[in-house]
């Protein structure tokens, strides 16, 4: 069955970014000129995703206006004869059919999506987390969507991260080596600590799930954090049936986390048509300052390459 409907929970305080996000949306900051979660829509889109319902809350009424259409701008942006722009913003709200529900508590990510089931229904569907923007080649999802229409069962999108970074995470574990980027998953367990972690692969903010994820998420108990975890909901679907993951390819940024959105911010500017030259120039001009700490910091990261420190490649020119 071909996917067609997505899930975009976004329903979250986004106490990271306080005082930022104090009075709107974390999924509303920009990268650079473009919401956060416009990223993720478009990266639903562009797999095939016809239908998208958004997650949200009583203070995300931002996030409705955005992809809704904005006669009075467009007027203005006509007046102005500013086609280009007129196109863009047109562009938005004629992107998917976009609805929206209200988590009327946060009670986490399994309730998050439980909240869809009826928009859902009987089909298999994706499921976008907001802080996860993924970014190069093809997109994320789709790889996701091709493996699902070869299996028929729910996949989840993974990649390795570092030991030490397992308890932010899910965590699965494979039951074989992965062959051509895709495993059968054995087990599944919710931010561990790096003793009990079973790998270091961690799930990624992307998923296909059939929609027996559905009558688990209504019976899960608590779990990690006192919230419905859809980790745990995940690891009950094992016993039910098979579950995929796919190392899906493409650099992948939690914007939920203010290094990862400023690097997705520096990584955006850099390929953006009318400001890539000038942004390169701007970190040259810093990389080259030796008062700067971004010079201090190369100088520091050749020095300990020259001096054989360097722990991320130790057998470096054997």
């Amino acid at each position: 069955m071909r996917i067609r409907k997505a899930v975009i929970p976004a329903g979250g305080w986004g106490t990271r970014f306080l005082p930022a996000t104090k009075a709107q949306p974390k999924e509303m900051l920009p990268i650079v000129d473009k919401p956060t979660i416009q990223f993720i829509v478009e990266e639903a889109v562009a797999s095939g995703i016809e239908d998208i319902i958004i997650i949200t809350s009583h203070t995300k009424k931002a996030i409705e206006d955005h992809f809704d259409r904005s006669i009075q701008l467009e007027m203005e942006l006509e007046r102005s004869r500013k086609r280009e722009l007129l196109e863009t913003v047109r562009s938005i709200s004629d992107m998917a059919n976009i609805y929206y529900i209200r988590q009327k508590e946060a009670l986490g990510l399994g309730h998050a999506i439980a909240c869809a089931r009826t928009f859902i229904g009987k089909e298999p569907f994706a499921v976008l987390l907001g802080d996860d923007v993924v970014m190069g080649g093809e997109p994320a999802l789709k790889q996701l969507i091709e493996i699902y229409q070869r299996t028929g069962y729910s996949v989840l999108g993974v990649q390795p991260v570092p030991m030490p970074e397992v308890n932010k995470y899910g965590i699965v574990a494979p039951e074989q080596p992965f062959r051509d980027r895709v495993c059968r998953v054995r087990d599944l367990v919710e931010k561990p600590a790096e003793k009990d972690a079973p790998s270091n692969v961690a799930i990624m903010g992307r998923y296909v799930l059939t929609p027996s994820i559905f009558q688990l998420l209504e019976s899960q108990k608590p779990g990690a954090g006192g919230e419905i975890q859809l980790t745990d909901a995940l690891h009950n679907l094992l016993s039910m049936e098979p579950i995929y993951a796919c190392q899906f390819s493409g650099r992948r940024y939690d914007v939920g986390d203010k290094v990862g959105y400023l690097a997705a911010s520096v990584e955006v500017a850099l390929a953006h048509p009318e400001i890539s030259a000038q942004a390169l120039d701007y970190l040259a001009r810093l990389a080259l300052d030796k008062n700067q700490p971004l010079h201090k910091a190369i100088a520091r990261l050749v020095k300990q390459r020259v001096d054989g420190k360097d722990a991320g490649s130790p057998n470096e020119g054997k």
